[in-house]
């Protein structure tokens, strides 16, 4: 037997020898593979940080927080409640009397808004070539994300139901 092949001595593995493949032994080493990116000096100590696992880490448990009250107000405003069609702006002011239901929206859009967020981040980060380009639809979307939710927490908590 050669050090050049390799042959096994178990045939009921399903694994036979491989022609021609190398053996790598103390004279005979396994080439180097270096990393993609190599560190150099002018290199941050950290390029990235924990902000991507978080942003990850958020999507999933907003995810789960987001599908709870979703379903919980589709369940309760429409089958609960009688539907659609007791849907109007009486059934608004009723609701958000309640401290509560104030909250529940709350949270829902603030949620909504930060994971719809995040999500078209990443795709802007995926897709967008031009760093300047990036930069201008990531400006546009924390812009309009920003505005979203300042102006949907100020109808939640300045809602007049006697306005006329």
């Amino acid at each position: 037997m050669s050090n050049n092949s390799v042959t096994t001595d178990t045939p009921a593995s399903g694994i036979g020898p491989v022609e021609g493949a190398p053996v790598y032994t103390v004279d005979n080493p396994a080439p180097l593979i270096e990393a993609p990116r190599k560190r150099t000096k002018k290199t941050p100590r950290s390029t990235r940080g924990n902000f991507e696992m978080a942003a990850w880490l958020f999507m999933r448990l907003s995810g789960v927080v987001l599908v709870v009250l979703v379903i919980g107000h589709l369940l309760i405003q429409l089958v609960l409640d009688g539907g659609v069609s007791k849907i109007g702006f009486a059934f608004v002011a009723g609701r958000w009397a309640s401290p509560f239901w104030q909250v529940w929206d709350l949270v829902m859009l603030w949620l909504a808004m930060l994971h719809g967020a995040n999500g078209l981040r990443t795709v802007i980060n995926d897709y967008a070539e031009r760093p300047a380009g990036r930069m201008w639809l990531k400006a546009l979307l924390y812009t309009a994300t920003v505005f979203t939710i300042l102006l949907g927490t100020l109808v939640i908590f300045t809602f007049d139901p006697n306005i006329r």
